[in-house]
């Protein structure tokens, strides 16, 4: 019986394509997250600066551990900032994060970026750091001091 190379090639691609849509990475997280960003920043009158918003998250029996990191950049000054302490139960919560230093930033417009990463971790060392959830847009840049 012969097939025509067409035909196996054809069949070849779509077991291929098949088991691409259908499989899904182990550590792939499965659950809601979300992660939103105020259109505001603050900068203290000591300095600090603030940015905040709102993220619900829940963890899976592979999740690793979960963190915020929130970056601002404005006029070529870019600070990152991480965030406190993160519950993941399924319900909104609140997110602040406060940088010490202000950092080359000014009253004005700036660009914004929240995120909602998983750290998995290979005893204690992190593997991977995966971003599960993004907001990001432009904010105003208030200046308190």
């Amino acid at each position: 019986m012969f097939t025509p190379a067409r035909r196996m090639a054809l069949t070849a691609f779509s077991a291929l394509a098949a088991t691409s849509l259908f499989a899904t990475p182990a550590l792939a997280t499965v659950f809601h997250q979300g992660i939103s960003l105020r259109p505001e920043a603050q900068i203290s009158r000591d300095g600090s600066v603030r940015l905040s918003g709102t993220y619900h998250c829940e963890l899976s029996p592979t999740s690793g551990a979960v963190q915020i990191k929130a970056t601002v950049v404005q006029d070529g000054s870019r600070l990152s900032i991480g965030a406190g302490e993160v519950f993941c139960d399924g319900r909104e919560h609140a997110w602040e994060a406060v940088s010490p230093l202000a950092a080359g930033l000014h009253a004005g417009p700036a660009t914004a970026v929240a995120e909602l990463q998983e750290i998995h971790m290979a005893g204690l060392m992190p593997r991977a750091v995966d971003t599960v959830a993004q907001d990001s847009h432009d904010v105003e840049v208030v200046d308190h001091r």
